[in-house]
């Protein structure tokens, strides 16, 4: 589905590309009177995609790490850099939100989804390290992250992001999916030293 108008921005607003594309793409209306979804998508149709987005880039590097290391190293920071921002997106916009409109804060869900962040940050630190010191030796972090990721993810996808959908109205994710642009960059992108 088309933008069918866009509101008058400063040409020179770094976000503005961004926000247009996920107006395309994510089916909401930027107009003079603020944003509104025009379509059926979803907390859960989006951060899905952004997972097998971010799959697709892990697979890049394992596939490429011993034959074009650079190649994989570029790979791996997208990776990283794209698993990073998810991360920070679930945690400062989507779990805030699920536990004000539930009220399930310390018994619900979240709680076990940050500490797997946790231990995903831990194996994209000890991956990143060697990537870093050019040590191909990653397999065994790389499997224990794969299997973490893809049970993870298959919790918020068939559980968490479903749920959130069905507790905030149009505007609500309308409202997230603004904010994501909100958050600075640096906050994120800290990632693989130019050798």
């Amino acid at each position: 589905m088309k933008v069918e108008t866009v509101r008058r921005c400063n040409a020179t607003d770094r976000r503005l590309p961004l926000l247009v594309s996920y107006a395309m793409q994510y089916r909401f209306v930027i107009s003079s009177r603020g944003f509104r979804l025009t379509g059926q998508k979803t907390i859960a149709a989006y951060y899905k995609q952004d997972h097998n987005r971010l799959d697709e880039l892990f697979k890049i590097f394992q596939a490429s790490k011993h034959s074009d290391f650079a190649k994989a190293k570029g790979a791996f920071k997208e990776f990283r850099v794209g698993l990073q921002r998810h991360i920070l997106w679930e945690e400062e916009l989507l779990f805030p939100m699920w536990e004000k409109k539930t009220g399930m804060i310390e018994e619900g869900p979240t709680p076990m989804m940050r500490f797997e962040h946790g231990q995903i940050k831990q194996l994209l630190d000890a991956i990143h390290q060697k990537v870093e010191r050019q040590n191909l030796d990653t397999d065994q972090d790389e499997q224990a992250l794969v299997n973490l990721l893809s049970s993870h993810n298959r919790k918020e996808e068939r559980a968490l992001y479903p749920a959130i959908d069905n507790v905030t109205n149009s505007d609500e994710r309308v409202t997230i999916f603004s904010n994501m642009n909100s958050i600075p960059e640096d906050r994120y992108n800290a990632c693989c030293n130019e050798h």
